[in-house]
């Protein structure tokens, strides 16, 4: 019998009812960038919006580097056109010789402190078209005035004028360092203050006598190319018109002065006064003279103290000492102003020996010398303790 050898039928197990089949996960890629052909292979191609907006922003970088750049600019000159000390009043001589290039103008004019800028100057000068019409000549140009004023005077050459102030009252010292200021050395004044001079002016006046009291006081205007020498000619003029035109010599000879010792006493005076108290001041000291008494004028031992240098002392051994010595002092110690050299001229008539200067600024008089002290205890008790 033969044998069957295929294998049991093992029995079966129930089917299950199928599950629904997982859904398959999708991976989306990034689409790749589009290509290119350039010379140079395949690269990738750039949006064309960031593009712009990159040229854009650099565009607008530029311009406002441009901007900050031309305000810089603008700043810079107009801060260089300026002027060097605006509070500076003082005047330098510069002279330019002929045939002086601009560029050694404007090297010049900044080594004496005029301008700021040589850079600056030459730039105002192409623009303002007067790089060659700038003149050779002797200037007297100021710290005080802008790149453009400078330039405006070397323009104008020769014909350039400025102003010189003596105060009345002021002293020789100080009428010096005004000329100073006017950009004058300090030898070229000496030499000319002792110079000699032809001038009835001079009538009585010592010699070997500074000019103390002869820098009549006024505003004069002179030529760029003045020297020192024009300018106190000029004032002597001017000083012997105002003596004449007043007829000062024949007044002060009815007060039996002469015409230096009227300019002494009238240089007194002015230092003396407060201003419309001339006459009165003036009519004090010739009663004081025709007692006889000394002067007692403080001011003329405080100049002499002051010029030397000494201590101010009212008993200093000087002949300007009025307050211990008889008499007029030797010269003036000012220059007086027309009103005090009127007062002199024709004094006011009163019979006061004394008289102050009060705090209040007005003026004291005393017959005696009670009353004077009395003035100072009542209107005096700050100007009286000036020594």
């Amino acid at each position: 019998m033969q044998q069957d050898f295929r294998p049991p039928v093992r029995p079966s197990r129930p089917i299950e009812p199928a599950q629904s089949p997982v859904p398959p996960v999708l991976i989306e890629e990034a689409p790749l960038p589009s290509i290119e052909e350039t010379p140079s292979g395949l690269t990738p191609k750039k949006p064309k919006k960031s593009l712009k907006k990159t040229i854009l922003f650099i565009a607008l970088g530029l311009l406002v580097l441009l901007g900050a750049a031309a305000v810089a600019a603008f700043t810079w000159y107009n801060t260089q056109l300026s002027a060097v000390d605006p509070d500076n009043k003082d005047l330098v001589s510069v002279t330019i010789e002929p045939s002086t290039s601009p560029k050694a103008i404007a090297a010049l004019l900044k080594e004496e402190g005029v301008i700021r800028s040589t850079e600056a100057f030459s730039i105002y000068t192409r623009i303002s078209k007067t790089q060659n019409t700038l003149q050779a000549g002797k200037y007297r140009l100021s710290p005080s005035e802008s790149t453009p004023k400078i330039v405006e005077h070397l323009t104008k050459g020769s014909v350039d004028t400025f102003n010189l102030t003596f105060l009345p009252g002021s002293t020789l010292a100080e009428n010096k360092e005004v000329l100073v200021k006017a950009g004058f050395s300090e030898q070229q004044i000496d030499a000319a203050f002792s110079a000699e001079y032809d001038s009835p002016l001079f009538e009585g006046k010592p010699v070997g006598q500074d000019l103390e009291g002869y820098i009549y006081g006024e505003t004069y205007n002179f030529a760029s190319s003045a020297t020192v020498e024009d300018i106190l000619k000029r004032v002597f003029a001017e000083y012997e018109r105002v003596i004449a035109a007043n007829d000062l010599v024949a007044k002060f000879k009815a007060q039996n002065l002469t015409l230096y010792q009227g300019i002494i006493l009238a240089s007194i005076v002015q230092r003396e006064s407060i201003g419309g108290d001339e006459a009165d001041i003036a009519q004090v000291f010739y009663n004081r003279i025709a007692e006889p008494m000394p002067l007692g004028s403080d001011v003329t031992y405080q100049y002499i103290a002051d010029k030397t240098g000494a201590p101010r002392d009212t008993n200093l051994e000087s002949p300007y000492n009025t307050r211990i010595k008889m008499g007029l002092p030797p010269g003036p110690i000012a220059v007086p102003g027309l009103k005090a050299l009127l007062g002199v001229a024709s004094p006011s008539g009163n019979d006061y020996l004394f008289f102050l200067s009060g705090d209040d600024d007005v003026t004291y008089y005393a017959t005696n010398l009670a009353g004077h002290e009395a003035n100072i205890r009542d209107h005096c008790k700050v100007k009286c303790l000036i020594i």
